[in-house]
């Protein structure tokens, strides 16, 4: 019984295979090689098409390395993301562990594509990434319009923007975890993961200043008066110089 052939793909299901060969072999490339030192035959090789089928596909290097930046642009913005997943949640902002468990899933599921950022820096002076950083307050502003049921904003102390407030928790957390995934530095805050997001939980729900300051003068603000006190103390080297004193005295 003769087998029966599989159906032929269409050109156009040819193409579409061929353009996303193309666009993760140059992920991989540009990525760890660096946008100058890959090659259009290089991205040809490591795609196993010609060199010619690349050329059919984008017309230049710099073109396959924007379209990769603009799909990890709607990728951020998607809600399948995993930190904008759990924005939505509503981790923001009484759950910051669980927001730093969705950064550390982010950066470590694109991993390739937080690396362009970087080469963008280095290679193009950021000429690439600038309008995406520029608008990034007006799309965080409308994430907000469209989930303020989902977030508990009234747990922000009277007066925090919930604008800043969210945009600084995002950027600390990704690139907290990028030095720790993408430039392979792990516990660069002097403790292992978990135990650095309790800390950095604990200061972005209660800040890291004292909120009662003892004999607190009345009329003196607070950091005066923790600078008062601070002055108050003995320092270290004058503490060891009276008891040298009290030694040689006795």
């Amino acid at each position: 019984m003769p087998v029966p052939r599989k159906p032929r793909l269409s050109q156009e299901a040819r193409s579409e295979r061929s353009r996303a060969q193309i666009m993760k072999a140059a992920l991989k490339l540009f990525s760890r090689r660096g946008y100058r030192g890959t090659s259009m035959r290089d991205i040809a090789v490591a795609a196993r098409v010609s060199t010619g089928n690349v050329y059919h596909q984008f017309p230049d290097k710099e073109t396959i390395f924007r379209t990769l930046l603009d799909d990890y642009w709607r990728a951020i913005e998607s809600s399948e993301f995993p930190f904008i997943r759990a924005l939505a949640s509503g981790a923001f902002p009484t759950d910051m562990e669980a927001l730093g468990r969705a950064a550390r899933e982010s950066v470590e599921q694109y991993r390739d594509y937080v690396a362009l950022i970087y080469v963008d820096v280095v290679e193009f002076e950021g000429s690439h990434i600038r309008r995406f950083y520029a608008d990034m307050a007006a799309r965080f502003r409308v994430f907000l319009e469209q989930n303020q049921d989902r977030l508990d904003l009234d747990a922000l102390r009277p007066g925090v923007s919930p604008l800043a407030a969210v945009m600084l928790a995002t950027r600390f957390l990704l690139n907290y975890f990028a030095v720790e995934i993408l430039f392979g530095v792990p516990n660069h805050f002097g403790a292992d993961t978990d135990t650095a997001l309790k800390e950095i939980a604990d200061i972005f729900a209660h800040g890291m200043l004292r909120t009662e300051v003892p004999a607190a003068a009345e009329g003196t603000s607070p950091a005066r008066a923790v600078r008062a006190s601070d002055r108050s103390l003995p320092s270290p080297a004058a503490s060891s110089g009276r008891t040298s004193a009290r030694a040689s005295r006795s």
